[in-house]
């Protein structure tokens, strides 16, 4: 009888995810050529686009060789005995108590993952700071990872013990709290995130008064969107990235623009084992930095560009629609997992009793890795398809198609992204529209092309 009110639960909660899918993400993009993309990939500097590439090239062995231990560690950990054993020694000092086992059971488990897929993080920040993007040495590089663990670990300490709290409880109804209650959590952490965790990362300072500062807040004003404050983050300590973004929501909702993005050039590089572009011409440098600014450096106008199409995001309501979209799901993937828990020889392999055991941590850890591979696809899919829907507002809000282009040409070149990548990596894990797709969409919308 449980498990037809699971059953029926999660068929409740597959359509309204579908519902709210097909009313809410813009499935239909905006134009962009083909052809558009190829001639804007025809001008730009070719020196820099082999660069751009011979960067993510180098990435690639630590971004999927860390993908691949990651999911390889993952199984074994979840589908073998050798996780519940990890969790058991955890919770042995503590008598075995089941929060001990779930909470630093877990921890241990994540610490695990964490150890074997360091290496290819370091080999990441390595092609970082050869290719210039990275400000970082070694020892602020461990302390952000340090942090970023010690957010995951709070977070995980308190789901671990909320989950396995519940399927004490109530083991054969925990599914039905447990869908509410993680539903809840990412609605709160939507909220939470910006205000809380941002902070641990960078400091943020009020922009001082300003033409620029006054342009971005008529901007939001002409926009509809209001905002609390234009703040500076201090991304420059570990980024020459450029960027911007309107972060919170209601009352926190702020923008955001990196100090880069006030102050930045096209990075010095290294030349350690990696052959240094060739220096651009005259006529090469005025394409990839008009006059009006130094390269890498954005206009006025091109950070307005960059702050309209965030402003997209919030006048459409990416950020609640995301938490919609992302609080159905979890719901639902709470279910799936109750549902599993009856699978006996996914728990025999496991070495638990049942999905509610702590010591099923690293089976409920695999079977999520598992499920972020298969959906990174169509994760990747519906975020192009915001972004690209964002693009296409920042050109009706600013009505200057020509800046647009400049500034997606400029970020690209800073950003060292490949203008045209690879068709199976853009499939798999691409967020955002190409930097040639983004120019196209500027030439169709300077032509009125606008479907």
């Amino acid at each position: 009888m449980t498990r037809s009110w699971a059953v029926g639960a999660l068929v409740v909660l597959i359509v309204a995810l579908a519902a709210s899918a097909a009313v809410l993400i813009p499935w239909q993009r905006p134009p962009a050529p083909r052809a558009d993309q190829l001639a804007a990939l025809a001008e730009l500097p070719p020196d820099r686009v082999a660069w751009a590439r011979a960067f993510r090239s180098a990435l690639r062995p630590g971004s999927y060789g860390g993908l691949g231990v990651g999911l390889a560690g993952a199984l074994v950990l979840g589908l073998t005995p050798l996780g519940a054993r990890i969790v058991t020694l955890a919770g042995r000092p503590f008598g075995g108590h089941w929060i001990a086992q779930a909470v630093l059971g877990g921890l241990v488990v994540v610490i695990v993952l964490e150890v074997l897929t360091l290496p290819f993080a370091a080999w990441g920040h390595t092609v970082a700071v050869r290719y210039g993007i990275s400000t970082q040495s070694w020892g602020p590089w461990a302390v952000d990872v340090l942090k970023s663990f010690g957010v995951g670990a709070v977070l995980g300490g308190l789901t671990l013990f909320g989950f396995y709290g519940l399927a004490r409880a109530a083991p054969r109804w925990w599914w039905a709290p447990g869908a509410v209650g993680a539903a809840a959590l990412v609605v709160l952490l939507s909220f939470v995130l910006p205000v809380i965790v941002e902070p641990i990362f960078n400091r943020f300072t009020p922009m001082p008064d300003s033409a620029l500062r006054s342009e971005l807040v008529a901007l939001a004003d002409r926009d509809g969107v209001p905002v609390r404050d234009v703040l500076i983050a201090d991304a420059s300590r570990r980024t020459r990235a450029v960027n911007a973004y309107v972060s919170g929501l209601g009352p926190t909702r702020r923008i955001v623009v990196y100090d880069t993005m006030l102050s930045a050039t096209v990075p010095a590089v290294s030349n350690a084992g990696v052959p240094s572009p060739a220096a651009p011409n005259a006529d090469t440098a005025a394409s990839v930095a008009p006059a009006a600014a130094p390269a890498g450096r954005l206009t006025t106008a091109e950070t307005v560009s960059v702050v309209a199409h965030e402003l997209g995001h919030a006048k459409r309501h990416d950020v609640a629609v995301g938490t919609l979209i992302g609080a159905l799901g979890t719901a639902a993937g709470v279910i799936v997992l109750y549902l599993l828990g009856s699978w006996t020889g996914l728990l025999r392999l496991a070495g638990a009793s049942s999905i509610g055991d702590p010591r099923a941590i690293g089976l409920v850890l695999a079977l999520a890795t598992v499920a972020g591979l298969i959906g990174a696809p169509a994760q990747a899919f519906v975020s192009r398809r915001i972004e690209a829907r964002a693009d296409a507002h920042a050109l009706a809000l600013t009505g200057d198609p020509g800046t647009f282009e400049a500034m997606q040409r400029r970020l690209g070149t800073v950003n060292l992204s490949d203008p045209d990548p690879p068709r199976w990596e853009y499939v798999f894990s691409a967020s955002h529209p190409s930097t040639v797709e983004r120019m196209a969409a500027a030439r169709a919308y300077a032509r009125g092309d606008r479907r």
